[in-house]
């Protein structure tokens, strides 16, 4: 089908690699090459120039690929409302989540997504929050899930979360024989942090800023695992999402920190194209999200 070798394009055209597009759509690459081959030959025009480090669209191919873009999702809208006169939801979903929703959150929510619609095939891409937005606004995902604020004014934002932030250290940390103190205690630490673009580090950065507070040192990790495990190790403290912490509070791996008269807190939020029509598969995951973070969230 046309639709096939179109989405082989499309792949291939925002990998800008044949081997990463091929391991995708698990094809063969020379399976992928045929593709475009045979694409370039029906169009008689040349779409891609290959070189040994990536891929670059010739004008023909940009032109290609903003229209494949636009038609493989009609196509996939169309065999949706096909589908619900059987009642049955099919194509495919791709998400893109920041760190602490993708691999602490999104797994349980996908869980019961893939329980109740089995037909249809899940991408989850995890990058930071500036990353995901800018995908978004490409078309690269249905749907985004970031953390915190954005201020991308040409996507929508809806807020389906509340994700309460803890202040954590080792429990070696001198501040760690405190239940709470005064923000003003923070004040020369030495801290642990996500790289600039994640939503945990523009957190990070505002709390220092509000509090007028000077950082010792920092070390900046671009995973809040690898936050948290620094942390724990002694290496300063750290504000992460209690998502990401809550089994070493458990364990006692690392201690929590309240800080007086704050509360640590910030929204999470689905990022949608205003450009990109929501298909029923969408749909329906936005609906067992939302359920979820109404049974779950206040629970931790």
């Amino acid at each position: 089908m046309i639709t096939d070798t179109l989405k082989v394009f499309v792949t291939v055209a925002e990998e800008r690699n044949f081997s990463r597009a091929a391991k995708l759509l698990h094809l063969s690459q020379p399976g992928v090459s045929l593709h475009i081959r045979n694409l370039e030959d029906e169009l008689g025009a040349k779409l891609m120039l290959r070189s040994p480090k990536q891929v670059r669209l010739t004008e023909a191919g940009e032109i290609l690929f903003r229209k494949a873009k636009q038609m493989l999702a009609l196509y996939e809208e169309a065999q949706q409302e096909i589908h619900l006169l059987r009642d049955v939801v099919t194509g495919s979903l791709i998400i893109g989540a920041s760190f602490t929703i993708g691999e602490y959150i999104l797994p349980a929510v996908l869980a019961e997504y893939a329980q109740q619609y089995p037909e249809v095939d899940v991408q989850v891409h995890i990058s930071n929050t500036d990353n995901i937005v800018h995908d978004i606004r490409d078309g690269r995902f249905h749907i985004g899930l970031v953390e915190g604020s954005t201020t991308a004014k040409d996507v929508q934002l809806t807020t389906f979360m509340e994700d309460e932030m803890v202040l954590v250290m080792s429990p070696d940390h001198p501040l760690a024989v405190f239940k709470s103190i005064d923000p003003g205690m923070l004040q020369d630490q030495v801290w642990v942090m996500r790289e600039s673009g994640s939503g945990t580090r523009a957190y990070s950065d505002r709390l220092i800023e509000d509090g007028g507070l000077a950082v010792k040192r920092s070390f900046v990790f671009s995973s809040s695992q690898g936050v948290k495990e620094a942390a724990a190790a002694g290496l300063g403290i750290a504000v992460l999402s209690r998502w990401v912490v809550r089994k070493e509070l458990a364990s006692g791996e690392l201690s929590e920190v309240k800080l007086k008269g704050m509360k640590l807190s910030r929204d999470l939020l689905q990022v949608h194209s205003k450009d990109q029509p929501a298909g029923m598969a969408l749909l329906k995951f936005v609906h067992i999200l939302e359920q979820h973070a109404k049974r779950h969230y206040a629970d931790l």
